[in-house]
């Protein structure tokens, strides 16, 4: 199966870069492109978490209502955007015109790839060991890792959201950190004009 963008992980960054991406589908540049989200974790930072200072979401909401809520967001309001579930990526590697990623399960090609997975220092993707370094912002003693980037850009069409491309663990931190990488590929679409997806209330 080939992408346009495959997204690496189905957590907060991760999906809220699958949600962007998948509001852009009304966009010329953006209504051909197949998107696709790897949705397996074993482990999230949102299990046991409980959010009382999220704006948006109710006082007392869970880690793991958030998790099973998005995935059904993504489904029923951008069902082109492939969910693929029960798969562990294994490896990352430079393809023509873009990356193979290689799971547990299959193949696939994509011609950009967005890295949001947790920031565990046992973080074993096979192609990306290169750009592991210490995490900057999270306590030495926890041993946290992130993937060197610039402003999200790892290489060319090869991207890291969340917590995993240096920023710090806090939800709407996260949240943003993945639609931030999504408006630059949507504008990398969009042939270097910048590109943002609002929806608006029906005029009456």
């Amino acid at each position: 199966m080939n992408f346009d963008v495959l997204i690496i992980g189905g957590g907060v960054a991760g999906m809220s870069c699958a949600l962007v991406l998948g509001s852009a589908r009304s966009k010329p540049y953006a209504k051909d492109k197949k998107i696709g989200i790897v949705m397996h974790q074993k482990t999230s930072a949102l299990d046991g978490a409980l959010f009382n200072n999220v704006l948006g979401i109710a006082p007392g909401t869970t880690g793991k209502e958030i998790l099973l809520k998005g995935r059904q967001q993504l489904a029923d309001t951008y069902p082109h955007v492939v969910q693929l579930e029960k798969e562990k990526v294994l490896g990352v590697y430079p393809s023509d015109g873009g990356f193979r990623v290689s799971t547990n399960r299959n193949s696939y090609t994509s011609r950009i790839v967005v890295v949001a997975v947790g920031p565990s220092n046992l973080f074993n993707i096979d192609g990306l060991e290169q750009y592991v370094e210490a995490h900057p912002n999270l306590p030495a003693k926890k041993e946290r890792i992130q993937l060197k980037n610039c402003d999200h850009k790892i290489i060319e069409n090869l991207y890291v959201a969340g917590v995993l491309a240096g920023w710090r663990s806090q939800f709407a931190t996260a949240a943003g950190s993945g639609a931030h990488v999504a408006t630059e590929i949507l504008t990398q679409w969009n042939e270097g004009q910048t590109s943002m997806v609002h929806d608006s209330e029906p005029k009456n």
